[in-house]
Protein backbone atom coordinates (compact mmCIF):
# COMPACT_ATOMS: atom_id res chain seq x y z
CA UNK A 1 0.00 0.00 0.00
CA UNK A 2 1.50 3.28 -1.05
CA UNK A 3 1.66 5.84 1.92
CA UNK A 4 -0.39 8.48 1.36
CA UNK A 5 -2.95 11.00 3.13
CA UNK A 6 -5.90 8.43 1.18
CA UNK A 7 -4.55 5.64 2.81
CA UNK A 8 -4.05 7.31 6.46
CA UNK A 9 -7.53 5.74 7.75
CA UNK A 10 -6.61 2.28 6.45
CA UNK A 11 -3.34 2.15 8.14
CA UNK A 12 -5.03 4.00 11.66
CA UNK A 13 -7.30 0.69 11.28
CA UNK A 14 -4.95 -1.47 10.46
CA UNK A 15 -2.88 -0.37 13.80
CA UNK A 16 -6.02 -0.51 15.88
CA UNK A 17 -6.44 -3.96 14.58
CA UNK A 18 -3.12 -4.83 15.39
CA UNK A 19 -3.23 -3.37 19.06
CA UNK A 20 -6.45 -4.96 19.85
CA UNK A 21 -5.14 -8.29 19.28
CA UNK A 22 -2.06 -7.42 21.62
CA UNK A 23 -3.02 -6.39 24.43
CA UNK A 24 -6.43 -7.03 26.44
CA UNK A 25 -9.34 -4.89 25.80
CA UNK A 26 -10.30 -2.68 28.52
CA UNK A 27 -13.49 -2.92 29.22
CA UNK A 28 -15.74 -0.28 31.25
CA UNK A 29 -15.71 -0.70 35.31
CA UNK A 30 -18.37 -3.18 36.57
CA UNK A 31 -21.26 -0.97 38.38
CA UNK A 32 -20.13 -3.35 41.16
CA UNK A 33 -17.07 -1.75 40.72
CA UNK A 34 -17.90 1.34 40.71
CA UNK A 35 -19.87 1.83 43.30
CA UNK A 36 -17.33 0.27 45.66
CA UNK A 37 -14.40 2.36 44.58
CA UNK A 38 -16.26 5.68 44.81
CA UNK A 39 -16.56 4.64 48.86
CA UNK A 40 -13.59 2.94 49.05
CA UNK A 41 -10.24 4.69 50.83
CA UNK A 42 -8.07 1.99 49.96
CA UNK A 43 -7.42 -0.64 47.31
CA UNK A 44 -5.33 -3.35 47.69
CA UNK A 45 -3.17 -4.73 45.34
CA UNK A 46 -1.12 -7.69 44.40
CA UNK A 47 1.32 -8.50 41.01
CA UNK A 48 2.48 -11.55 39.61
CA UNK A 49 5.76 -13.23 40.46
CA UNK A 50 7.92 -14.04 37.62
CA UNK A 51 7.05 -17.44 38.42
CA UNK A 52 3.30 -16.81 37.70
CA UNK A 53 2.17 -17.26 41.64
CA UNK A 54 0.52 -13.72 43.21
CA UNK A 55 2.57 -11.49 45.48
CA UNK A 56 1.01 -10.74 48.93
CA UNK A 57 -1.93 -7.78 48.67
CA UNK A 58 -0.49 -4.37 50.24
CA UNK A 59 -3.08 -1.22 50.73
CA UNK A 60 -2.25 1.51 48.98
CA UNK A 61 -3.61 4.67 48.25
CA UNK A 62 -5.75 5.65 44.84
CA UNK A 63 -8.15 8.07 42.72
CA UNK A 64 -9.89 6.83 39.56
CA UNK A 65 -10.12 9.02 36.32
CA UNK A 66 -13.36 9.90 35.07
CA UNK A 67 -13.34 6.23 32.84
CA UNK A 68 -12.72 4.60 36.50
CA UNK A 69 -9.47 3.33 35.55
CA UNK A 70 -7.32 3.32 38.73
CA UNK A 71 -4.16 5.53 39.58
CA UNK A 72 -1.78 4.97 41.95
CA UNK A 73 1.88 6.14 42.97
CA UNK A 74 4.17 4.20 43.99
CA UNK A 75 8.73 3.91 44.34
CA UNK A 76 9.98 2.63 40.73
CA UNK A 77 11.87 0.40 42.79
CA UNK A 78 9.11 -1.18 45.08
CA UNK A 79 7.98 -4.63 44.07
CA UNK A 80 4.54 -3.62 42.46
CA UNK A 81 6.62 -1.10 40.37
CA UNK A 82 9.15 -3.98 39.02
CA UNK A 83 6.53 -6.24 38.33
CA UNK A 84 4.92 -3.73 37.08
CA UNK A 85 7.68 -2.48 34.64
CA UNK A 86 8.04 -5.93 33.46
CA UNK A 87 4.10 -6.20 32.29
CA UNK A 88 2.49 -7.82 35.05
CA UNK A 89 -0.70 -7.37 35.49
CA UNK A 90 -2.57 -6.15 38.55
CA UNK A 91 -4.86 -8.10 41.47
CA UNK A 92 -7.61 -5.05 43.12
CA UNK A 93 -9.50 -5.89 46.09
CA UNK A 94 -11.26 -2.63 46.77
CA UNK A 95 -12.05 -1.71 49.99
CA UNK A 96 -10.40 -4.18 51.98
CA UNK A 97 -8.34 -7.72 51.66
CA UNK A 98 -11.57 -9.33 51.16
CA UNK A 99 -13.76 -6.49 49.02
CA UNK A 100 -14.83 -6.94 45.57
CA UNK A 101 -11.70 -7.75 42.77
CA UNK A 102 -10.58 -7.26 39.25
CA UNK A 103 -8.12 -7.97 37.58
CA UNK A 104 -6.85 -5.33 35.00
CA UNK A 105 -3.56 -4.34 32.71
CA UNK A 106 -1.10 -2.30 34.96
CA UNK A 107 1.23 -0.10 33.07
CA UNK A 108 3.63 3.08 34.60
CA UNK A 109 2.42 6.13 32.72
CA UNK A 110 4.15 9.43 31.12
CA UNK A 111 1.17 10.88 30.74
CA UNK A 112 1.70 13.92 32.48
CA UNK A 113 -2.63 14.61 33.12
CA UNK A 114 -2.64 11.28 34.70
CA UNK A 115 0.57 12.36 37.07
CA UNK A 116 -1.00 16.12 37.52
CA UNK A 117 -4.44 14.12 38.40
CA UNK A 118 -2.40 12.40 41.22
CA UNK A 119 -0.67 15.26 42.17
CA UNK A 120 -3.62 17.18 42.71
CA UNK A 121 -6.38 14.44 43.76
CA UNK A 122 -4.68 12.48 46.32
CA UNK A 123 -4.46 15.79 48.74
CA UNK A 124 -8.10 16.22 48.37
CA UNK A 125 -9.15 12.71 49.16
CA UNK A 126 -6.36 11.59 52.01
CA UNK A 127 -5.15 14.14 55.16
CA UNK A 128 -1.55 12.94 55.30
CA UNK A 129 -0.96 13.97 51.56
CA UNK A 130 -2.88 17.36 52.62
CA UNK A 131 -0.23 18.07 55.30
CA UNK A 132 3.00 16.84 53.54
CA UNK A 133 3.53 13.34 54.19
CA UNK A 134 4.00 10.93 51.36
CA UNK A 135 2.22 13.91 49.06
CA UNK A 136 3.38 13.28 45.20
CA UNK A 137 4.51 15.72 43.39
CA UNK A 138 6.60 16.87 40.06
CA UNK A 139 9.61 17.13 41.66
CA UNK A 140 9.45 13.56 43.21
CA UNK A 141 8.04 12.08 39.28
CA UNK A 142 10.28 14.43 37.11
CA UNK A 143 13.64 13.42 39.98
CA UNK A 144 12.66 9.57 38.99
CA UNK A 145 11.95 8.98 42.73
CA UNK A 146 7.44 8.03 42.10
CA UNK A 147 5.90 7.38 39.21
CA UNK A 148 2.34 6.86 38.48
CA UNK A 149 0.69 3.48 37.35
CA UNK A 150 -2.57 3.26 35.48
CA UNK A 151 -4.76 0.06 36.15
CA UNK A 152 -7.31 -0.70 33.65
CA UNK A 153 -10.18 -3.45 34.60
CA UNK A 154 -10.16 -6.09 32.66
CA UNK A 155 -11.86 -8.37 34.36
CA UNK A 156 -13.52 -9.36 37.48
CA UNK A 157 -13.23 -11.70 39.46
CA UNK A 158 -15.65 -14.22 41.88
CA UNK A 159 -17.16 -12.86 44.71
CA UNK A 160 -14.91 -14.00 47.92
CA UNK A 161 -11.84 -14.28 45.28
CA UNK A 162 -9.02 -13.67 47.98
CA UNK A 163 -5.41 -13.22 47.55
CA UNK A 164 -3.52 -16.32 48.15
CA UNK A 165 0.60 -15.10 47.84
CA UNK A 166 2.61 -18.03 46.51
CA UNK A 167 -0.29 -19.74 44.44
CA UNK A 168 -1.35 -19.13 40.79
CA UNK A 169 -1.67 -15.99 39.75
CA UNK A 170 -5.31 -15.38 37.52
CA UNK A 171 -4.89 -14.61 33.94
CA UNK A 172 -6.35 -11.41 32.04
CA UNK A 173 -7.88 -13.60 29.56
CA UNK A 174 -10.86 -15.55 31.46
CA UNK A 175 -10.17 -18.42 28.77
CA UNK A 176 -6.42 -18.61 29.90
CA UNK A 177 -5.05 -21.01 32.30
CA UNK A 178 -2.92 -19.72 35.15
CA UNK A 179 0.99 -19.50 34.23
CA UNK A 180 1.64 -23.08 36.05
CA UNK A 181 -0.68 -24.97 34.72
CA UNK A 182 0.88 -24.66 31.01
Amino acid sequence: MKLSAANLPHLIAAAAMIAAVATPAFTATSPRDADALAKATYIYIATVRKDGNQSKAVPVWFITTADKQVLIETSPTSWKGKRIKRGSPAMIWIGERTGPAFIGKAEIVTDTKLQDQVIAEYPKKYLLARIGFARPSRAKLNSGQIVVIRISPVRDLPDGFQSAPGTPAPTLDEAAKPASAH
